[in-house]
């Protein structure tokens, strides 16, 4: 179908009294603005056959009606459609009703035309199809006069069922106007017969304001905008529309989404309600002793308490200018989200590690900070963990630098960490893992860890702890989306909710040079 030619009309008024959609289906001597160029047909050039169907945005698998009836004068051609009691036709009329899709696009081959400088001008050519659409090719000159529906057409037409949409354009207009704008002269420069082209439905999209218009309309869910958006950015007849093209790699060499600190502890999920909860606690013990015949049981009674947990909210905000919402590659969104998921597990790391350090122990048996220092920090920890919370040290937490100097230990220069088949291993620690092994323990390098004192590396750049002594609660990350009206920017929120509970403070014991 390559000589098929498709042009639009407006809807311009509704009654709600029948299951009907009236409109001028082509004005003759107007200008009507297509794809294939600015288009005008003459008097009696537009053949209609039967069975003429109404379908929604050309989609000839949505049929929502017929062409019941028109009338031909010598300003144009007025259609009546009936339509369909379905649900795509009830959605139909009142689309048309409430302005939202306002305009029947004809689809017609075309038999005969001339051209008169940049204007084509039709001859002979016959109706194929007519479809319910949202965009006008005549403008003004040509639109649907009424739109007629009711639930049940055996209801009797009352006056008060009538809305009349703005700019009403009724046949009378139609005859005014094309008084002032006469049609052109049929002056050939250029006979051809049964062009060998195919055109869509002119894009409303001419000029950076309206592709502007339609993105915003796109983002707010409008999908003919998004179409429109989307031939605009691939055809190259909107060159200038066109994105420069992007790598899909980005470098980023400054965030991840490694949290090594709270790997390293218990977790759960988060209660669904409230911004703080309480887990119950045993303080005092019931006691058993030795008991002589007949003489009283030990009897202390059992006392708990509750420990108060605080739900915090980490988040962070990203307002999107026009030109990263309209010219960048469509990774930058994706890049976005994660970026903003990298931020957010380095703040939920650095918040479970300061609460940590806060409520955990130094250690007082460490020396030096070397390998012989370590092997007793190591020992002296895990031993004074077990003490206090009467579970194991499983885990060892180590700032990078540190991860650093423990891969350099070395006997004799023979190295105790990362040796690939050592006889007597001290541990496995590898400059490709964040994960290994110090001294029976499991090792994880958190970069919330730097050391805050003493000389070297400092205090506080390791801890030995009892995972179960700590449980980091958590719900599932969002992302909000929400328009900045005056400038037109988009704000993106991202954001979660989290909660450490201390049970046992004791639990973590932090390597403290004495």
């Amino acid at each position: 179908m390559n000589n098929f030619i498709k042009f639009s009309t407006d809807i311009i008024a509704a009654n709600s009294s029948k299951r009907e959609l009236t409109g001028v289906i082509v004005p003759f001597g107007q200008v009507g603005h297509t794809n294939m160029g600015d288009v005008v047909f003459q008097q009696g050039s537009l053949k209609i056959g039967e069975g003429i169907k109404l379908f929604t945005e050309h989609d000839m698998t949505r049929p929502i009606g017929k062409l019941s009836r028109y009338e031909e004068d010598d300003k144009g051609i007025v259609g009546t459609f009936k339509i369909a009691r379905t649900n795509a036709g009830d959605d139909a009329l009142a689309e048309a009703q409430e302005g939202l899709r306002t305009g029947f696009s004809v689809g017609a081959m075309i038999d005969d035309y001339v051209t008169k400088g940049e204007q084509v001008i039709v001859n002979e050519a016959t109706l194929k199809e007519v479809s319910h659409v949202t965009f006008p090719a005549f403008g003004e000159y040509a639109q649907i006069t009424e739109v007629a529906a009711s639930a049940d057409a055996s209801q009797p037409t009352t006056e008060s069922e009538e809305t009349i949409v703005s700019n009403e354009v009724t046949p009378e207009v139609i005859e005014e106007v094309a008084a002032e704008v006469a049609a052109p002269a049929v002056e050939a420069q250029e006979r051809n017969s049964r062009p060998a082209i195919f055109t869509a439905p002119r894009s409303p999209i001419v000029s950076k304001g309206s592709y502007l218009e339609h993105n915003i309309r796109a983002a707010l869910g409008n999908e003919d905008s998004r179409q429109y958006v989307m031939a605009a950015d691939t055809t190259g007849n909107n060159a200038a529309f066109i994105p420069t093209p992007q790598s899909t790699e980005v470098i980023n060499g400054i965030s991840n989404a490694d949290r090594g600190f709270i790997d390293a502890i218990s977790r759960a999920t988060l209660p669904a309600s409230g911004m703080s909860f309480e887990i119950p606690k045993i303080t005092t013990a019931p006691t058993v002793a030795e008991a002589a015949e007949a003489a009283a049981l030990s009897e202390t009674d059992t006392a708990s308490s509750f420990v108060s947990v605080a739900v915090k909210k980490f988040g962070g905000q990203q307002t999107l200018s026009v030109e990263l919402l309209d010219r960048s590659s469509p990774v930058f969104f994706d890049e976005l989200v994660r970026q903003m998921e990298f931020a957010y597990a380095k703040a939920t790391d650095a918040y479970v590690m300061g609460e940590v350090a806060n409520a955990g122990t130094l250690n007082a048996t460490a020396t030096t900070e070397d390998k012989t220092g370590l092997l007793e920090y190591v020992a002296s920890a895990a031993a004074a963990v077990y003490s206090a919370s009467l579970g194991f040290a499983r885990n060892v937490v180590v700032s990078p630098q540190q991860w650093g100097k423990i891969m350099g230990y070395n006997e004799a220069g023979r190295p105790i960490y990362t040796a690939s088949q050592p006889s007597n291993a001290g541990g496995a620690v590898s400059p490709q893992s964040l994960r290994g092994q110090i001294a029976g323990l499991d090792m994880y390098v958190s970069r919330s860890m730097t050391g805050t004192g003493g000389t070297g590396l400092g205090d506080y750049s390791m801890v030995v702890l009892n995972p179960d002594s700590y449980t980091w609660y958590e719900s599932p990350r969002l992302s909000l989306r929400t328009a900045v009206i005056n400038t037109g920017q988009i704000d993106v929120n991202y954001y979660g909710f989290g909660a450490l509970a201390t049970k046992i403070a004791a639990g973590a014991n932090w390597f403290n040079k004495s």
